[in-house]
């Protein structure tokens, strides 16, 4: 599983940074843009950190809705068990699901890992694909404390986000892996033939894990460095004069 690892850690380096310098965020009412974002009154609140965490959150969600797409393209029969008309319609209808932090229907009750442990059960007879991108989008707010956009006031665990990164990478091999009865795949997703190879979802998947490991190695170095910096102000400090 570590070349899924592998895959993104390289871009992913650059396009935060990048990002940084724009000001981009993750744009309001959806998660497929990964444009720039004007600038608000909320971003006053945020330190460069808090906007390489926001950023990072909002590709992460873009990753997510790209699978999405092609998964359902794919596994067509997934987004009809839905009754939904089209399936630009169904994939709306898991965007706002994940907006609303609503599980999709007949899971109520459950969230993060447990949706995408029933997404990858073989005898799971609902939206499979809505179920297996809203647990993964449930498990990676989840690690971040159940938020989307960071502020100064934030403090994040990085081995919950390290954690979430790890449960990617197991969703990935198991959609690849994972067999129902009769032999067949759960979801069809990466293709290798004598005429065809595609390779998209293992460089989505890279991309997401790549993202989620940088976050959780920052947040462990930003703790040592707010440590550091306390007790270096310690150190050097001075008293003020009152008169």
């Amino acid at each position: 599983m570590t070349r899924f690892r592998m895959a993104g850690a390289a871009a992913v380096a650059f396009s935060l940074l990048a990002g940084c310098a724009q000001y981009t965020a993750m744009p309001r009412p959806g998660y497929e843009s990964r444009g720039t974002e004007d600038m608000s009154s909320d971003q006053m609140m945020q330190t460069d950190f808090n906007r390489t965490l926001t950023i990072a959150m909002r590709d992460n969600l873009s990753s997510l809705m790209a699978l999405m797409t092609k998964l359902y393209k794919r596994n067509p029969r997934e987004w009809r068990k839905s009754g939904k008309p089209s399936m630009e319609v169904a994939a709306e209808t898991v965007r706002r699901s994940i907006d609303a932090r609503t599980p999709p229907a007949g899971l109520q009750g459950l969230g993060d890992v447990e949706i995408l442990a029933v997404s990858l059960d073989p005898a799971y007879t609902g939206d499979r694909v809505a179920a297996f991108i809203y647990g993964m989008a449930d498990t990676i707010v989840a690690a971040h404390d159940g938020k989307t956009r960071f502020y100064a006031f934030d403090l994040l665990d990085g081995g919950r986000v390290y954690n979430a990164a790890r449960n990617v990478e197991a969703a990935a091999w198991l959609l690849g892996t994972r067999r129902d009865a009769k032999g067949e795949p759960l979801l069809l997703a990466n293709e290798w033939t004598d005429k065809q190879v595609n390779l998209s979802f293992e460089r989505e998947f890279g991309a997401v894990i790549g993202r989620l490991d940088l976050i959780a190695n920052l947040l462990g170095e930003n703790s040592r460095r707010l440590g550091i910096n306390y007790a270096q102000n310690l150190m050097l400090f001075s008293f003020l004069p009152v008169r």
